[in-house]
Formats: structure tokens, sequence, C-alpha cells
């Protein structure tokens, strides 16, 4: 079978090609095709997991396979998140990619539309199936075809400082969500001594934006069924850069040198007490536990909420099979039981990361009762789901070439909020 190498070219351009399209040409077998049951057979499990408690978790999954099933063994591989994506352009266009693969959804769906993966619809159980929400579903669906379950998902949060919190005499909110107005408002009543009540690191910011996005109704992006988008950029598109920049430059209540720095440059200043709020990735959660000082108190408050809710896009991780692999069937067994709640509540507990199922995310809850900020962490994974721009195909060149140089001329007070919708649209139609 010939595929053309669409992965291949992505990398060349620098960047990876996301589509909705139909599968190009791959070999996923139907439901019917299924290997002797009695023939003993190993698959090579490429793991991406580098934390040590996610790792010890991953072994000890495939560990429990292997002793329940000598007829299908698991050989597990590590994996680098660094250069996953180049190793597998190789591996597939060497026909030689591991039968189980780890990676992430945005990066599978290029693998996807060329045919290197494949269709696990006829494998994955009803009862599997019904416990992921359709929107993460729509992450790992190209025409109606699943290339991955997705695992563990990432969301913003904002953390705090409830210290920070007591000495201004403000209350930690709390319930089921935290409107963006408040977070500025209680940002404001934080900042006092050369304090600030927010600290953000937008280095890059096109991600968190896009996604935080879909709580204030907005998309950027309709997208057809072969992954051509047009944009649209309005108040719900740009509703979270303009609270920030206005919290930095007229409420002075977010330190402005963050939204040039990364995330990891900006947690010393919150765990120094600079900073009465942090937002970032959820995992960061594990840093911070980690890493602050002996006697620092900090939650993770309730999910940040919009005009239309606490919604938030996300790009899973995920579990695909070869569509090489003599054994789909067994691999796609495999990755039904890795999805087992416990099993799934393990690697994300390591992770400091959200599964995707709900029965997991139960197990994760009862694993963690008591524990700093995972009952808010698990709280913001029944809000996680896909956002358009996840489908425009030339949404990575978009946002290398545009939207981030874009964002962060705004972020640096050095262009306005008109210039900045002109130059997201003018430069999405430029390479169309």
């Amino acid at each position: 079978m010939h595929r053309t190498p669409r992965a291949a070219m992505a990398l060349a351009a620098g960047a990876l090609l996301l589509t909705g399209c139909a599968f190009g040409g791959g070999q996923a077998p139907t439901a019917t095709e299924t290997t002797d049951p009695t023939e003993e057979v190993t698959l090579t499990f490429q793991s991406l997991a580098f934390q040590d408690a996610t790792i010890a978790a991953t072994e000890e999954i495939v560990d429990s396979w292997n002793a329940e099933h000598p007829e299908t063994q698991i050989d597990l591989v590590q994996g680098s998140w660094d250069n996953v994506h180049d190793q597998l352009v190789t591996q597939f266009q060497g026909g030689d990619a591991p039968d189980i693969i780890h990676n992430e959804a945005s990066d599978m769906a290029g693998f996807a539309h060329d045919g290197y993966l494949a269709d696990l619809t006829p494998f994955l159980s009803e009862e599997l199936r019904g416990d992921v929400s359709e929107g993460v579903w729509t992450t790992v669906t190209a025409n109606e075809q699943i290339f991955a379950a997705p695992t563990l998902m990432q969301s913003y949060v904002a953390f705090a400082n409830t210290a920070a919190f007591e000495e201004a005499g403000v209350e930690v909110p709390t319930g089921e969500s935290l409107a963006w107005e408040d977070l500025r408002s209680i940002a404001q009543e934080l900042t006092a001594d050369g304090s600030y009540g927010l600290g953000w690191g937008l280095k890059s910011p096109t991600a968190p934006f896009m996604n935080l996005a879909l709580g204030e109704d907005g998309t950027f992006f309709e997208v057809d069924a072969e992954g051509e988008a047009t944009i649209e950029v309005g108040e719900g598109e740009l509703a979270i850069p303009q609270t920030v920049h206005a919290m930095a430059y007229e409420d002075q209540s977010l330190d402005p040198v963050t939204l040039t720095q990364t995330g990891g440059d900006v947690l010393p200043g919150f765990l120094g007490g600079t900073y009465g709020m942090y937002i970032g990735g959820s995992y960061l959660a594990q840093q911070i536990a980690d890493t602050a000082p002996e006697g620092f108190e900090w939650t993770v408050l309730p999910p940040l909420a919009g005009s239309a809710g606490a919604a938030q896009g996300t790009s899973p991780q995920t579990l695909s099979v070869s569509a090489d692999s003599e054994h789909v069937d067994r691999a796609a067994a495999f990755i039904d039981y890795y999805m087992q709640a416990e099993n799934l509540a393990a690697v994300g507990e390591g992770d400091c990361l959200i599964p995707t199922t709900g029965e997991a995310r139960d197990a994760l809850a009862t694993a963690t009762e008591g524990q700093t900020g995972w009952a808010e962490m698990l709280a913001s994974g029944a809000v996680l789901e896909a956002a358009p721009f996840q489908l425009a195909v030339n949404y990575p060149q978009w946002k290398d070439q545009y939207a981030t140089p874009a964002f962060q001329q705004y972020l640096s007070n050095s262009i306005d909020i008109d210039q900045l919708t002109t130059q997201l649209t003018d430069g999405w139609e430029s390479i169309q």
C-alpha cells in the first residue's frame, strides 16, 4: 500500500497537519477480522510517560496485563515527548512503528489522515465509549472513525496563595466556577505593596487564548469536513486577551513582565509571594507540591468561566494502534484495559492530569480526597471539549507566523485591539 507522506511534509514545513478528513488508505481491520486467540504474540507499546510516578503506574499496568494475558505480551518501550513526531514520521515511513502509540490528539490527526492509524471504532468497548464525553471523542475522530483512545487532559486553572488571600482579607472563591470578572476584581484586591494579584506566563499565548475562548463562545474558526476553515474574530474570541490586557495596563493587578515569560519562569514568583494568584496548566500542581517552600499554603480555584460557562478546548493524550499492526484487535484490547478506571486514575495522578472517563475521575477523586487542588482540577475535566482550531488544516502555520506574534504585540501594548483583529484575520487569509 502506498501512502502520501503528508506527515513528513508537515514536519518539513515545521508544523503538524490537523485535519478532520477521512483516513487516507489505512489498513484498519473490520470488527470481524480477528487473530487466532491461541497464537502467542508480543506487541510493542511506546509510552511517553516521564514523571516517575507515571512511569511506575504504566509499568504496573503492563505487568498486570502480561500476567493475565500470556497469549498477548506487551513490550514496553520508552519514548520522549521531545522527538515523538519526528520519530513517528520515520517509523511510519519505514513500516516499523510500534503497535501501540502514546501521543496527543493534535499530533496524531495528521497521521490518521494519511492512513497510518487503525480505526478503533469496532474494538473499543461500549462502556468506554459511553464514559467519555462526545466533545472529547471529537478530538480523536475523523470521518466517523476513531483513530485513538483519549486518556488524559490538561485544563488551565487559577492557583491561589491562600495566605495572601487571608492577609488581604479576601475570601477564597468556592463553587462550581469562577467568572473572569470576579477573578479580575480579586486580583485588584490582592495587589498591594509591590505584590501583584496575578502572574500569568503568556510567552506562548495562542493555545491558552484559543482554548479558553470557548468559555466566551469564541471559536475563531468554522471548519468543514476537509479541514478547510474560515476565520471570524469577534467579541468572544477577543474577550480573554482584552481582560488580560486590562488587568495589566488599566488595573495594574497583573504583572506585565509575566506576559513575556513561560509558566515555569513565573512559578517561583508565585511560590515566593510576589503573586497572589497564578494561571497555568493543571499539571503544574505537581511542581507546586514538589517545590513549594515549607508552610506554603495554596489551592486551585474553581474552573474559570466566561459568558458561555467554563468550557475549554483540549488536545488529550492518546493511545493509537498502527494500521500496519498484525494484531489490531489485541492492541485495542490492551488499550481498553489501560483505560480501566483504576489504571487511568493512577497515570492521571502521576501526571497531575485529568482522566477522560467519568469512572476514572471518580476513582482519582477518591484516591486524592483531601489533597490540595484535586477536586477543583477534576471538576474542570467535565467541561473540556474539542475546539474548532484543532481541525483547521493550516492552523499550525497561522499560529506560528501570525497569531502568536500578534498576541505578543497586543500583550506588550504595542498594538491595539483593532490592529490585533486585523493581523489575526489577514494572516489567516494570506495562507489560504
